[in-house]
């Protein structure tokens, strides 16, 4: 499933899913980087009312989330994908007192993990300069991790490392990169990209041997599409771990309200909460209550507007609580920093890398983007793709089809 913060999930900002916002940039590389897809999509919700027990209660967030670790081993939320709010909340997170107690790791999708080594150093305090330490995050499989991560993540680590040097050594923190290991010198077209594997699978794999075959308690920070509750373990990062370490993970998303009727019931609770999901009637409603319903390709290549089957159940079964920020019609959206843009060499870098998943030139409009985004200080929805777009997806879908049923060189067809 799509992350955010990938070229599976780039922005314009696309304000729907937590880890699936799309841009213009890098839609091109959306499309071809998955199967089945998820396109967002302006199809009618399937349910009308939750019918749960109790009304939702609003808990004051870190609080609430700082509590969730004496219970659970880790707890899983949403980060960056363009909403300066969740930023600006999880730099508050990590910075209370309380979080060092609570927490040994963070665990990041926005990190190249062949560079773990390089980022243990830098996380530790060591002489590593910062040009080298983000090789971490601006070199993963994610091209958007550098650039419409909008400085998040050139914040995030250097954050880390500061409030280590501040704590005594028992007490510091480790910073996992989840990211699969990508060596962007040796990527030269898309099916260089394909070898990498599955994203979650890297994800699950870091979190099993790095925190939970250690006993120790991480804060994930993944798009929450790798972080569902779900029946079908190759459907989310969180699912492929949970067959082996049930029950040990606090599952929070975003609450993005695309029902006119949740938000109107979230109107009055304090900014910033969490509220629980399980028996209550929020809890109870179905995913097209909370996210737009997707445009998908299968994987016949075939376009379908219903939701994925491991999808077609109550909020509450995928996760345990949300995460409240505040109206969605007001939410902030990251702006990028100028002196990335101005970083004329990486610059050049991102633009290649755009080029080779997406199988396309460089766009011309690479750079409005950024203008376009500085104008607007509010996090909106697009519009919903349109069908060029979709059916520009479709064929992507066939013909990597076709090339992975085309017989290899040296070896005879069956007759």
């Amino acid at each position: 499933m799509l992350s955010a913060t990938s070229p599976s999930s780039g922005k314009t900002k696309t304000r729907g899913m937590p880890g699936l916002r799309f841009s213009r940039l890098f839609l091109p590389i959306v499309l071809l980087l998955l199967a089945p897809i998820l396109l967002t999509s302006s199809a009618p919700k399937q349910q009308s009312a939750g019918q749960g027990d109790t009304e939702p209660k609003p808990e004051a967030a870190i609080p609430a989330i700082l509590g969730a670790f004496d219970k659970y081993e880790v707890v899983a939320m949403p980060e960056d994908h363009g909403l300066k709010d969740l930023d600006d909340f999880i730099f508050s997170l990590i910075r209370n007192p309380v979080f060092s107690e609570k927490a040994n790791d963070i665990v990041i999708e926005c990190g190249n993990s062949a560079y773990q080594p390089l980022l243990d150093r830098y996380i530790a305090g060591e002489d590593v300069p910062l040009a080298e330490a983000r090789k971490v995050w601006r070199n993963t499989s994610q091209p958007i991790c550098g650039t419409s991560g909008f400085g998040f993540f050139e914040q995030l680590y250097p954050l880390i490392r500061a409030i280590n040097l501040k704590l005594p050594p028992q007490r510091r923190f480790r910073a996992l990169a989840a990211d699969p290991p990508i060596d962007w010198g040796q990527v030269k077209s898309f099916d260089d990209i394909l070898k990498l594997g599955s994203r979650d699978a890297s994800i699950a794999s870091v979190m099993e041997k790095e925190v939970l075959s250690k006993h120790r308690r991480a804060l994930m920070l993944f798009g929450t599409f790798h972080l569902l509750h779900m029946s079908d373990v190759r459907a989310s990062a969180v699912s492929m771990y949970e067959k082996d370490y049930p029950g040990v993970t606090f599952v929070i998303s975003e609450l993005t309200a695309a029902d006119k009727g949740v938000a109107a019931r979230s109107a009055s609770w304090p900014i910033p909460s969490v509220v629980r999901a399980q028996g209550t009637s929020i809890g109870a409603l179905n995913f097209g209550h909370f996210f737009p319903l997707p445009l998908r390709i299968d994987q016949d290549c075939k376009v379908r507007n219903d939701l994925p089957k491991h999808l077609q159940k109550p909020i509450e079964d995928l996760v345990d609580a949300f995460l409240y920020l505040g109206p969605n019609d007001l939410a902030l959206k990251e702006q990028l920093p100028a002196y990335i843009v101005l970083d004329e060499e990486y610059m050049a870098e991102v633009r290649r890398r755009e080029s080779v998943l997406s199988g396309l030139g460089s766009q011309k409009d690479f750079y409005q983007q950024f203008v376009n985004d500085a104008e607007d200080p509010l996090f909106t929805l697009s519009k919903p793709l349109g069908a060029q777009e979709v059916q520009a997806a479709v064929e992507s879908c066939v013909e990597r089809k076709g090339r992975s049923s085309a017989p290899k060189a040296g070896t005879k067809q069956v007759q």
